[in-house]
């Protein structure tokens, strides 16, 4: 007789370790538990190497709890152009906003740090690269004349590696400029900006408004510049000085006020706010 297979269910999987626990430390090549990842608000625990964090996760590290208010989150992005490039940029438009959960690569509104009001931008590299789109500069213009009429401190935390959105042509290069003016009518108010400047900070963006700030933060070893660095080696054919474009490069240089680590953000935000007088 042969034997019984009744309730086998075939030979026993060896248990190993299950996915998506560790991570692997860009900066210092460790694996790191993921969760002690994020307890650490993204930064490992090894080197402080700074994970990249979403808009979403940014504004709940930032603002506190309960107090943000959104606005603009109407505006949606468009193909005026109609382009297409690998895909149509309609079509890369769902797929991006399906994939990251967002409408477009900046986050926009009002609440409260350490119990002090403000008007906060966030972008987010996640949402093609976070570059700047019509919505976006049109979001980031509005909100600053919010700030101009109600006399808010203005803080744009800039995580863009795209620069200005090219499947919009020149409608995307008009919003460096429109988001400059909304800023400079905001200064000659007497407004207070404090620009934070995290990896990456590239192109149009870099160019424009993240380095207009009467403050300016940014996160350590964080990527900042216009043209990147091998384009910029390539065009001039020399070798660039070690930690270019770096924020440590640009603190040393007179670029940035101030390295703040993620965990100290909010505190010196506020800190600046109040020695501001605002």
């Amino acid at each position: 007789m042969p034997e019984s297979t009744e309730g086998t269910t075939g030979p026993t999987k060896k248990r190993g370790v299950p996915e998506g626990l560790w991570l692997k430390c860009p900066g210092c090549g460790t694996s790191v538990y993921k969760k002690e990842v994020e307890q650490r608000l993204n930064v490992c625990p090894k080197c402080e190497h700074h994970f990249y964090v979403s808009a979403t996760d940014r504004i709940k590290q930032v603002i506190d709890e309960g107090t943000f208010e959104p606005m603009n989150e109407h505006l949606r992005p468009t193909d005026p152009l109609e382009f297409s490039d690998r895909k149509r940029y309609a079509d890369r438009l769902v797929g991006e906003q399906k994939r990251t959960g967002l409408t477009d690569a900046a986050l926009t509104g009002t609440g409260m740090i350490r119990a002090r009001r403000v008007a906060l931008a966030v972008t987010d590299s996640a949402f093609i690269m976070g570059s700047m789109g019509s919505v976006v500069g049109e979001r980031l213009a509005r909100l600053i004349e919010h700030a101009t009429t109600q006399d808010l401190p203005l803080i744009i935390i800039s995580a863009s590696g795209g620069g200005a959105r090219m499947h919009e042509g020149i409608l995307s290069l008009m919003q460096m400029a429109k988001v400059s003016a909304a800023l400079a009518k905001y200064d000659k108010a007497g407004g207070l900006f404090i620009s934070v400047l995290t990896n990456p900070t590239m192109g149009g963006v870099a160019a424009s408004f993240a380095s207009l700030g009467d403050l300016v933060f940014a996160e350590p070893k964080a990527l900042i510049g216009f043209a990147g660095p091998r384009t910029i080696k390539a065009t001039i054919g020399i070798e660039l000085p070690e930690g270019f474009q770096t924020s440590e490069f640009l603190l040393e240089h007179g670029y940035i006020d101030r390295i703040v680590t993620r965990k100290n953000l909010k505190t010196e935000i506020a800190r600046a706010i109040d020695y501001c007088g605002k």
